[in-house]
């Protein structure tokens, strides 16, 4: 975005004073979008657990590296002995305007990305492990702040009521070991540890016996008594913490993957349009049945989705027991196994993507049972859904796409998943994308 902005508002303020956008203001441009590249990374407004922020602070942090940007590109003038060729009308102005257009860019987007966060209608679950003055405050100030629809369950100590002098109607829901069966049940989408840092090896435990849930998990740091200086911990309502296992998806950065998502879908759905439905009616004429195949699988934190695809197979399986698709699978239709090779059963995703229950880039979504099958044998199965599950994915250019028959191929699928969600990026997406079209193009699709 901001080397974006730095580009357009020069070539707007050269057009406005109408001269030629010549080689030299080419050159001005690439160099000043690499360098705001560097230096203006777009800020990360909309922290699932924050919706304000200083705006003094992006105003002035703005500005200072912007001031940064232009001392550079001076620098590089003078060492080049290029700057009479620059009208100085134009310079001043892009100087001037810029900074503007790139504080209003972000507050615009961060109020973009607060606006979706308040609308969505889901209420976030969460627990504490340890209850002390820490978590105990935290919990008070989660339940004066409704905007951020955040529900405190309860705490779990290994401590009784008499010891932490409440009792159990006012919040404990038991012991330590017992909450990673209560978050499995619960439906617990947030997890707040506020052990001291002497107990560092309880945390250790405790994020292993979570790393089968698809709950966030945030350390709250009992360092109130500590002079902090220069601290840039995150916070949450004047309170810090760490974040432990978190999605990389969440406010302006989700706001720009779901406009990303929507515009090159329906973009897609409008130019695939002829082509989905000649399938639609080779489907039919082919082989009984509905055109469309629905199937349950675990979309954003482990809900449970209904995906499309067009059908290939004579079975419509989604049940506890559900078998891979295979070379030369008898259940396959007349059409089925030309569909499969070229992923163009794939196509109704596209509905999905825009009904917000996928991305175009994700982890592929497994069916219900093969989930329930792979989570008991894989650890951390069930982080790759910290983000919507996509059409394509990371597994799927590396080679890992198809059919899984050994357990070795699936760990290797969910070791991709997990780097995707280390490194998201919106330019990882749209590589992904563009090696999706490559190897499709090249027909080196693997999948039956």
């Amino acid at each position: 975005m901001p080397a974006l902005v730095s580009f357009l508002s020069l070539y707007a303020i050269v057009a406005i004073r109408q001269h030629a956008f010549t080689q030299i203001y080419v050159s001005l441009a690439v160099v000043s979008a690499a360098l705001t590249l560097l230096l203006l990374n777009p800020r990360r407004f909309g922290n699932p657990l924050q919706l304000t922020f200083d705006r003094g602070t992006l105003i002035l942090g703005t500005l200072g590296r912007w001031l940064a940007v232009l001392a550079i590109l001076l620098a590089i003038g003078f060492g080049s002995q290029s700057t009479e060729a620059y009208s100085r009308i134009i310079l001043g102005a892009w100087a001037l305007v810029t900074p503007v257009l790139l504080v209003g860019a972000d507050l615009a987007l961060h109020g973009l990305a607060r606006r979706v966060q308040l609308a969505e209608p889901l209420r976030r679950k969460a627990v504490f492990a340890g209850c002390n003055e820490v978590s105990r405050r935290l919990a008070a100030r989660l339940a004066h702040a409704p905007e951020l629809k955040i529900e405190v369950e309860g705490f779990f100590d290994d401590r009784g009521e008499d010891r932490l002098c409440i009792d159990r109607e006012a919040g404990l829901l038991g012991r330590l070991p017992d909450m990673a069966g209560f978050v499995k049940r619960g439906g617990v989408d947030m997890i707040f540890i506020a052990l001291p840092v002497g107990h560092i090896q309880r945390v250790i435990d405790l994020l292993d016996e979570l790393c089968d849930t698809t709950a966030s998990v945030y350390y709250l740091p009992d360092i109130f008594v500590y002079d902090l200086i220069q601290s840039r911990s995150g916070e949450v309502l004047g309170m810090p913490f760490v974040t432990l296992c978190e999605t990389p998806i969440y406010g302006q950065r989700g706001t720009i993957k779901r406009l990303t998502d929507v515009l090159i879908a329906s973009s897609a759905l409008v130019l695939l349009s002829p082509v989905m439905l000649a399938i639609a009616l080779a489907v039919k004429r082919t082989s009984p049945g509905p055109v469309f195949f629905r199937q349950r699988r675990y979309g954003l934190d482990g809900r449970e989705i209904t995906i499309y695809k067009f059908r290939t197979m004579h079975v419509m399986e989604d049940g506890d027991h559900i078998e891979q698709a295979r070379p030369g699978d008898p259940r396959l239709t007349k059409v089925g196994g030309f569909l499969r090779r070229h992923s163009l059963d794939e196509l109704p995703q596209l509905v999905n993507v825009l009904q917000g229950r996928m991305s175009l880039v994700g982890p592929r979504p497994h069916a219900v049972a093969h989930n329930e099958q792979y989570r008991r044998l894989i650890k951390g199965y069930m982080i790759r859904h910290k983000v919507p599950p996509g059409i394509t994915g990371l597994a799927q250019v590396s080679g890992f796409r198809g059919e899984t028959s050994r357990l070795e191929e699936m760990q290797a699928r969910v070791a991709c998943d997990i780097e995707y969600l280390r490194h998201w990026s919106v330019a990882l997406d749209l590589k992904i994308l563009w090696h999706t079209l490559l190897m499709l193009l090249r027909r080196e699709d693997k999948a039956y």
